[in-house]
């Protein structure tokens, strides 16, 4: 059976969840496929960079909030 999203760019929901996917280090031969096959690079890089300035900021905020709540 072919896949109606066949030949499509994904959508933006497709590829934050490739992003999240690689950043656990799992994801499927069937999206790496869609990814590589009709993806933009330039996309997936903006999205991984902002992907892991988020990350960087939780973390710093959870640290944050641990040492606010152990000063006490």
């Amino acid at each position: 059976m072919d896949d109606p999203d066949q030949g499509k760019p994904p959508t933006f929901w497709q590829m934050l969840h490739s992003v999240l996917a690689a950043a656990l280090g799992v994801q499927s031969g069937k999206n790496r496929a869609r990814d590589f096959g009709h993806g933009k690079a330039s996309h997936f890089i903006a999205m991984g960079t902002l992907f892991t300035l988020v990350f960087i900021a939780v973390l710093i905020g959870l640290a944050q909030l641990a040492l606010h709540l152990t000063a006490r």
